[in-house]
């Protein structure tokens, strides 16, 4: 370890006082230390430091007073006793009041050095915590979207810039990234704030339904439609229309929706009438379009109406420093003050996040459900995370070996065909060892 922190060290003994700041500065530390607490105040007034060592028993002042006037003048500065054989309890009691942690004198060479290299950890983790909530409070205007990734940032400053016209726009990006987010975003900014914001998700009705669902049907148009019924673009008069899913309209559905979107008019369905609305239509889609289209399931014509302006998230894998924030953000959601641990932040930095921003909240969930409100560990998060990041150093069985590539296979692959081919086994096959291993 070569930390860059500042520490402060104070005991009255000169000999451990030595000792232990000789032992500091090996590890890396840049010590400033003092018989004196009440100089050590003084340096603590003119200038900051991230981590503090006090002796319990001192004069003129004892650690437990020096530990809460530093508390009060440098709350950020992670502080740990020094105690004497006896003075456990007065050790206790100085956590219970502020400090991280204490250790007993006498203390040899290397635990102490182990000691420090703990809490210093400790320390940079609550100063991310820190700084993580920091940005989230100072967070608004892009509503749930949070993020420190420049692709992302840049795709929010298009969105920003278009928002105030009628355009239409495309949003592309897999499954999880905060399509329907940055949809809500473009209409919260634009002149039709005010004014309805109808989703409609195209992938979830058949297209006998969606045809009427968006344009509105009259009585006896078809079985079932025992009364006249307001489409989607009716109802969304005067602000926006979210197609989500866009990719998984069927064709007489998509003539019609290229129809609205050349001239504003439609008819519904079972009537002659054309009705005209005043609305901005944004799409979504987890689909390759431009695919689509040369396969002959989406016309082309309509590709090019619905990206004038087309916007694309990407996946949570490739923009991984948001990934603590997003951590802290769902935390505080979830009305939870527990700690991450520094391995838990690891192996969800390292993930690849399938199912992204999504599924990411899904884990914080649970785990804040498992720890109980305390600090998360990593017995809280799945079980496909126990392994990421870590080389064992235990030996493990062929099945064991097999099973672990199965779980990773199977996290990154879009279904169990797949997954078969990439293991280069049949689904069949497949099936059988999933039921052996229980996944």
């Amino acid at each position: 370890m070569a930390p860059k922190a500042t520490v402060i060290l104070v005991d009255d003994e000169q000999n451990i006082l030595k000792t232990v700041k000789i032992c500091l500065d090996a590890a890396g530390f840049e010590v400033v230390s003092f018989t004196n607490p009440l100089d050590a105040l003084d340096a603590i007034r003119q200038k900051s430091f991230d981590l503090a060592f006090y002796d319990l028993k001192m004069q003129p002042m004892d650690g437990m007073q020096l530990l809460e006037e530093t508390r009060k003048l440098s709350p950020g500065t992670t502080i740990v006793m020094m105690t004497a054989h006896g003075s456990i309890d007065s050790a206790v009691e100085a956590i219970k009041k502020g400090a991280f942690d204490y250790i007993q004198k006498p203390f040899e060479f290397t635990e102490l050095n182990h000691f420090a290299d703990r809490v210093y950890t400790h320390h940079m983790l609550q100063s991310e915590v820190k700084k993580l909530r920091e940005e989230l409070h100072g967070r608004r205007g892009a509503g749930e979207i949070i993020t420190r990734s420049p692709a992302v940032k840049s795709v929010l400053d298009m969105a920003i810039q278009v928002a105030p016209g009628a355009i239409t726009v495309l949003i592309e990006g897999e499954s999880g990234t905060g399509k329907e987010l940055l949809a809500h975003m473009i209409h919260e900014n634009s002149p039709r704030a005010d004014h309805p914001f109808v989703q409609v998700n195209c992938a979830a009705l058949p297209e006998t339904l969606l045809e009427g669902e968006l344009f509105g049907h009259v009585k006896g148009a078809f079985t079932g439609a025992m009364k006249d019924r307001q489409g989607r673009f009716d109802a969304a008069d005067g602000g926006t229309v979210f197609l989500d899913e866009v990719g998984e309209m069927h064709a007489k559905t998509q003539v019609k929706l290229l129809r609205f979107l050349q001239s504003r008019e439609f008819e519904r369905v079972g009537e002659s009438v054309t009705r005209k609305v005043d609305v901005r239509v944004i799409a979504a889609t987890n689909r390759d379009l431009e695919d689509a289209v040369r396969s002959g399931n989406f016309r082309e014509d309509l590709f090019y109406r619905l990206n004038p302006v087309r916007l694309k998230l990407p996946p949570l894998r490739e923009r991984v420093e948001d990934v603590p924030l997003l951590v802290q953000h769902f935390l505080k959601k979830g009305g939870s003050e527990g700690e991450v641990s520094t391995e838990v932040m690891s192996a969800l930095t390292a993930y690849p996040w399938k199912g992204n921003v999504r599924e990411l909240e899904n884990v914080i969930e649970r785990a804040m459900l498992l720890s109980r409100g305390e600090a998360i560990h990593m017995q809280h998060l799945p079980e496909e995370f126990q392994f990421i990041g870590k080389e064992s150093s235990v030996a493990l069985s062929m099945d064991e070996v097999e099973r672990q590539h199965i779980i990773k296979v199977l996290r990154i692959a879009r279904d169990l065909d797949e997954a078969a081919s990439i293991l280069r086994i049949d689904p069949a096959t497949l099936w059988r060892k999933r039921k052996k291993y229980n996944l």
